[in-house]
């Protein structure tokens, strides 16, 4: 009994001191949800992280896609920064040729552009997407795997 009265005169006052946690704290390492197989094909997941409203204009959203994934042709009614937390993607905006972004990279399209990103045929990706409003995503074109295969044997030799 004597070593249990020791140890919790020792402990009391460290327990008194241990930190509070009064904010809300979350982490962008989950996964997330699998997202619906609307716009694109292949698996994919997401994470809303922030979401705008009052003082705060901005979201951020983090995307998990799979290798050999394609996300279909859009646009957003505001600018999004896309930063690259894990693996590689392909990027491309209409008219422009295609790119691959690599863990680290950050990369910014203008708002109305229209625009697809996504996992590159041999890695997956995750990024963190920043953009601002309320308003939508609007999908404009499906991105087939034709031409997504395309790009990919394309960009095969460029990494």
């Amino acid at each position: 009994m004597k070593p249990y009265v020791s140890l919790l005169i020792v402990l009391l006052p460290i327990l008194g001191f241990t930190q509070k946690n009064e904010y809300a704290i979350s982490s962008y390492l989950e996964e997330g949800v699998k997202a619906p197989n609307t716009n694109y094909i292949g698996e994919a997941w997401l994470k809303p992280l922030i979401q705008g409203g009052g003082d705060l204009n901005y979201n951020i959203t983090k995307a998990t896609f799979r290798a050999n994934s394609t996300l279909d042709w859009h646009k957003h009614p505001t600018t999004q920064i896309l930063i690259i937390i894990d693996g590689e993607g392909y990027y491309q905006e209409r008219g422009k040729e295609a790119v691959i972004l690599k863990k680290g990279d950050l990369i910014k399209c203008n708002k109305d552009i229209e625009h697809w990103h996504t996992s590159t045929k041999e890695s997956s990706v995750s990024y963190l997407a920043i953009y601002g409003g309320t308003q939508p995503t609007i999908w404009t074109e499906k991105l087939t795997q034709e031409y997504y295969d395309s790009i990919a044997q394309k960009l095969k030799f460029k990494k």
